[in-house]
């Protein structure tokens, strides 16, 4: 006998508001980011072993997994840094192209970034990316338009890029969705 398969019907669990702090040494000239859940994120310059540590910029942000109401699949998201919408700054960058296509589709593109720097850390995976992709047009409900969720990987130089931090759309609120 085979199992159905659950149609999952995922909600946010485990919310924590918090800031994106983002630091660079300026010794060796290494960007780091980290998720800080104080109302008052320390912000003073410190050092770290060889590292001399200078904050270059902060933003509101919530850390989340995702949980199906259906079937109690849990998907931790704790490789998640935050969400941003893309701005289209750079007209050859792979994100910007995306968006110009699906424009059209009234499909807006929003990029899933990981914490920094991303040759130390775990990235997303394709299925979790989905997984973020198919809560936020639940959550929707619109049938004119759509959002696609894309990896950070898709961005030549995350350096240059102008992309907006997400901050609060409804969806990633500092007040749980109950």
């Amino acid at each position: 006998m085979q199992e159905q398969q659950c149609s999952h019907h995922w909600e946010m669990t485990n919310v924590h508001p918090g800031f994106i702090i983002t630091e660079k040494c300026f010794k060796c000239n290494k960007t780091s980011t980290y998720f800080s859940a104080e109302d008052s994120p320390p912000l003073e310059e410190y050092r770290e072993g060889e590292h001399f540590w200078n904050v270059m910029g902060s933003a509101q942000s919530v850390r989340f997994d995702l949980k199906c109401k259906n079937c109690n699949t849990l998907v931790p998201l704790k490789e998640l840094a935050g969400m941003m919408m893309c701005t289209g700054c750079d007209e050859k960058c792979k994100v910007d192209k995306l968006m110009c296509d699906l424009e059209k589709e009234r499909t807006w593109v929003y990029v899933a970034f990981g914490f920094r720097p991303p040759e130390e850390t775990v990235p997303l995976s394709p299925e979790k990316i989905a997984i973020i992709e198919d809560y936020f047009n639940w959550r929707r409900g619109s049938t004119t338009s759509k959002i696609k969720i894309v990896s950070s990987d898709m961005i030549d130089d995350f350096d240059t890029c102008y992309a907006e931090v997400i901050k609060d759309i409804g969806l990633l609120s500092l007040t749980p969705v109950e």
